[in-house]
């Protein structure tokens, strides 16, 4: 999908009469495209009066009286001078909407891995979360299912994002390369959208619980879990357990009560569990975020700093929070699984820890900073 900003002025060149003493443009000058806009229909012959010929109106619009001329740099002083006329614009050259790369897409190496052709192509991501908004420009072309836990009509509808949560994470798996807003980690990558959480960002383990069966049920790829709580459930562990063993990648939020000292065990649920990737967030220079969580549990690290994303009604705003780091994860495991599928996703898992950037205690960045490329090529 791409964009252009088109100008909005208005036009119909017929020029009117020039009063006594009036002097026409004279001479062969160069001419350049105008739109010109008049307070009403004009009368026939009044665009000989500008020295306007025929051959110079190059477009008539039917709606407004508007017509796309060249005129010569004499003529245009003329023109915007006379009452009957409401503007002359020059007819600017107009190009697409520039597209941003997030931080992180560059240090987490998915650019690298687009140059060679990787970008998460047939590889499913849910993300279990508040909904995604599937209208949004960024991600309307890759948003291709999803379900929703809830019953009432706030939130059954997992396709609408009340709280802007989920979007934001979506658009860091796989925000589409269009030439607009931003680029996600895998853009190709298809979202599913699991609304577990409510407008409110909300939930229970219960309605985690659902979202991770039905994700079984469809045979998704890459759970992404950017949510959390300090307690868990053995019912939820086992769903969790049950996801990995079926052949699904669990990606989590370690989560986000971390301290500046960084030797508290604060990693929550999901994330804690064995079977969950637990990921800490770190900012563009590598360094810990003091938010957080950190323990035995923390298994990656990725960009969870002012993180640049998509929000509902077709916005773009920078979160932080280990929310943002979990899905950089889980575009790059996309893209890993596209160069490879013939792994498994407890292959994936370990190729991903093999081959990231050590940071620093394993307590607090795990094995480090997720590397695509470098994963794709070992």
């Amino acid at each position: 999908m791409k964009k252009v900003l088109f100008m909005t002025a208005a036009a119909a060149l017929f020029a009117v009469p020039m009063s006594a003493g009036a002097v026409s443009p004279q001479g062969d000058t160069e001419k350049q495209e105008y739109l010109v806009e008049f307070s009403g229909p004009a009368e026939a012959g009044l665009m000989q009066a500008f020295g306007v010929s025929e051959s110079d109106v190059l477009h008539t619009y039917n709606l407004l009286d508007v017509q796309l001329v060249e005129l010569s740099e004499a003529q245009v002083p003329l023109l915007e001078s006379h009452p009957h006329i409401e503007a002359v614009d020059e007819n600017a050259e107009v190009t697409t909407l520039s597209q941003t790369v997030p931080y992180g897409i560059d240090q987490v190496q998915a650019t690298d891995a687009y140059a060679q052709g990787i970008s998460g192509d047939g590889v499913s991501v849910a993300v279990l979360d508040t909904g995604i908004d599937a209208d949004h420009e960024d991600l309307a072309d890759n948003v291709v299912g999803g379900y929703s836990v809830f019953s009432d009509a706030d939130n059954s509808n997992p396709f609408f994002d009340g709280n802007g949560h989920g979007t934001h994470v979506a658009g860091t798996v796989a925000a589409v390369d269009n030439d607009l807003g931003v680029i996600g980690t895998a853009p190709d990558a298809d979202l599913y959208a699991v609304k577990v959480l409510s407008n409110e960002g909300s939930g229970s383990l219960a309605g985690i619980a659902e979202g991770i069966e039905w994700s079984i049920e469809n045979d998704i790829d890459i759970i992404n879990m950017s949510l959390g709580g300090s307690s868990g459930s053995s019912v939820l562990e086992s769903f969790t357990d049950l996801a990995f063993e079926e052949g699904s990648l669990v990606i989590a939020a370690a989560g986000n009560s971390g301290n500046r000292g960084g030797n508290n065990d604060t990693v929550g649920f999901p994330a804690k569990y064995d079977s969950a990737m637990a990921v800490a967030a770190v900012d563009e220079n590598n360094n810990r975020a003091t938010f957080s969580s950190t323990g035995p549990a923390v298994e990656i690290s990725a960009p969870g700093v002012d993180v640049l994303s998509t929000v509902p009604g077709n916005g773009y705003a920078s979160f932080n929070g280990t929310s943002m780091a979990a899905p950089h994860v889980a575009g790059v495991a996309a893209q890993v699984w596209q160069a490879k599928p013939e792994l498994s996703s407890a292959e994936v898992r370990d190729l991903l820890n093999d081959t990231a950037v050590p940071l620093g205690a394993s307590h607090q960045y795990g094995s480090g900073l997720v590397q695509s490329l470098d994963a794709i090529n070992d």
